[in-house]
C-alpha cells in the first residue's frame, strides 16, 4: 500500500491492510508505529503504541491509529491557536473475518480517545443483533436506546453488524438501524459507533441504507492472519501460560493451520482458533500426565504432538 489511507468519494476513509506485505512482517526488523522520537507531550500515544505493538500483525492498522492521533492533536492546536478545526466524526466500520483482532482494537481505540479528552470514559459496550433487536413494534427502538445510553462517554461495538439488516421491511433490525442512526446524528459527540462484521456482508449492509456510507468516515479492513503469524500468536499464549512446544508439535501445529486455513478460507476464526486449539491441547497434555508418576517441571510444560488431536471438521 503506497497510501497510508485513501480518501473516497463518499468521504470514507479506507484503510486497507496489505496481506502481501503481511507475509513478509516476520523477517523484516520491527521498527514498531513511530517513525520518530515524539515528544513527554505524546505520552498517551507512546502508551497505546506500546500496546498496539505487542499485537501480532495489524502492522497498517498501528500506523493509521497514529494518524487518528495526530489528526485529533493537530485539530486541537488548530483550534487552540483560533484557527478552524475540521468537524471530526469519528463513527467507524470494521471489515474483516472473526479473530482478527477488532474487539482489541475497539478497546484500545476507547482507551485513546478517552485519554484525549475525545470520550469522558473510553469504556467498550459489546453488542449484537439480539442485545438491539425487540419482539415487537417499538421495543426494539427502546432496547437500542437503552444500549445508547449505556455507551455514553465511550464506545457502542455492534458485532455482525450486517444481521440487522436482514429479514426485510418487517424485520425489527431495520429499526434498530434507524434508531443508531438517529443518534449517531443527535448524539455524534456522547458516543462512537463502531460496526464489525465479515467484509462482503457489510458491503451488502451498506447498500440497504445508501446514508450509511457518509456517517461511518473510518473505515478498517481486518484481513485473515499468515499462518506464520498465527503461529506467533499460539507461541505468545503459550508462553503466558508457560507452556512450550516440542519440535514434532510445532510441525504439526503448522502444517494443520495451512490445511484448516485452506479449506475454511470465508469461515476461519484465525486467533480464536488458535486460541481454542491450544487450550484443547493443553487438556489433552493433562489427560496424558494424569496418571504419569514423574511429572517433573519439562514435563509438565511441554506439549508434543499427540496432544493435539484434530477431528475432521477442523
Amino acid at each position: 500500500m503506497s497510501e497510508p489511507f485513501r480518501m473516497k468519494n463518499n468521504g470514507q476513509i479506507s484503510i486497507m491492510l496489505n496481506v502481501n506485505k503481511r507475509e513478509k512482517v516476520k523477517q523484516l526488523p520491527n521498527k514498531g508505529m513511530s517513525s520518530k522520537p515524539l515528544s513527554h507531550e505524546h505520552t498517551v500515544l507512546n502508551e497505546i503504541e506500546a500496546e498496539m505493538n505487542a499485537l501480532v500483525g495489524l502492522d497498517e492498522i498501528k500506523k493509521m491509529m497514529k494518524e487518528v492521533y495526530a489528526w485529533i492533536y493537530i485539530n486541537k492546536k488548530r483550534e487552540a491557536a483560533g484557527l478552524k478545526a475540521g468537524q471530526q466524526v469519528l463513527h467507524m466500520m470494521f471489515k474483516g473475518n472473526p479473530g482478527t483482532g477488532k474487539t482489541t482494537v475497539a478497546r484500545l481505540i476507547g482507551k485513546l480517545f478517552q485519554r484525549m479528552d475525545v470520550l469522558p470514559k473510553g469504556h467498550l459496550i459489546e453488542a449484537e443483533r439480539a442485545d438491539l433487536v425487540g419482539e415487537y413494534i417499538g421495543h426494539t427502538a427502546q432496547k437500542t436506546r437503552d444500549l445508547i445510553k449505556k455507551a455514553a462517554g465511550g464506545i457502542l461495538f455492534v458485532d455482525e453488524a450486517y444481521s440487522l439488516g436482514r429479514g426485510g421491511e418487517k424485520d425489527f433490525g431495520k429499526e434498530a438501524i434507524d434508531t443508531l442512526v438517529k443518534h449517531m446524528e443527535d448524539k455524534q459527540n456522547d458516543f462512537i459507533l463502531i460496526l464489525a462484521g465479515y467484509s462482503r456482508e457489510m458491503e451488502y449492509f451498506l447498500s440497504l441504507n445508501p446514508g450509511l456510507h457518509s456517517r461511518f468516515p473510518l473505515v478498517f479492513h481486518f484481513p485473515d492472519y499468515t499462518v506464520n503469524e498465527l503461529m506467533e500468536i499460539g507461541k505468545r499464549m503459550l508462553n503466558e501460560k508457560e507452556y512450550g512446544l516440542s519440535k514434532d508439535a510445532e510441525t504439526k501445529l503448522k502444517n494443520h493451520l495451512l490445511y484448516v486455513k485452506a479449506i475454511n478460507a470465508d469461515t476461519f476464526s484465525n486467533g480464536r482458533y488458535v486460541r481454542n486449539i491450544i487450550e484443547k491441547a493443553i487438556r489433552s497434555q493433562a489427560m496424558r500426565l494424569l496418571c504419569e508418576p514423574n511429572l517433573e517441571r519439562t514435563i509438565l510444560s511441554s506439549l508434543l504432538s499427540e496432544d493435539f488431536i484434530f477431528s475432521e471438521v477442523e
